[in-house]
């Protein structure tokens, strides 16, 4: 273990901490209900974790390596469903931990709405809510998510 941290070092619990006080965040039950109400549910898990654990049926895969890109409205990689600010984007990774920090990310991009969902897919699947099969097609895989995959042209529904 390091003895003294550089001058304004945070360890990974403060910066967790403050991603999360400027969230307002969500159980997996709020996130389904937002989800049914127009939310977009972003899964940013990488595809080996979706493979082994399954997928949330109507969100969109975009891994977290991608997900600014994506998700800036001034990209030129966003996703073509990206045309303003006040899309409702609810982050879900497996614990609910890098989905916190990657939701506080949007917020710097001014995606003023966005925020994640607390214990991540494991606590979405304890709680009975729908998930399927990463192969049964039943989320929508952004580009750069998997290789080879032509552009999505529409927003999740």
């Amino acid at each position: 273990m390091v003895a003294v941290r550089p001058s304004g070092a945070r360890t990974i619990d403060e910066i967790l901490d403050s991603a999360r006080a400027r969230l307002v965040r969500l159980t997996p039950r709020e996130a389904f209900a937002e989800q049914a109400a127009g939310g977009i549910l972003i899964d940013i898990r990488p595809a080996s974790q979706r493979a082994r654990q399954g997928e949330i049926p109507g969100s969109t895969i975009v891994e977290r390596n991608h997900l600014e890109w994506r998700l800036d409205p001034c990209s030129d990689a966003r996703l073509p469903w990206v045309t303003g600010y006040d899309h409702r984007i609810i982050v879900v990774c497996e614990d609910g931990y890098t989905s916190s920090l990657a939701a506080a990310a949007l917020l710097d991009l001014g995606l003023y709405r966005a925020t994640d969902m607390i214990g991540g897919f494991r606590v979405w699947v304890a709680e009975g809510l729908p998930s399927a099969p990463a192969v049964a097609g039943a989320a929508t895989i952004a580009p750069g998510a998997a290789p080879g995959l032509p552009l999505a042209d529409s927003a999740p529904s």
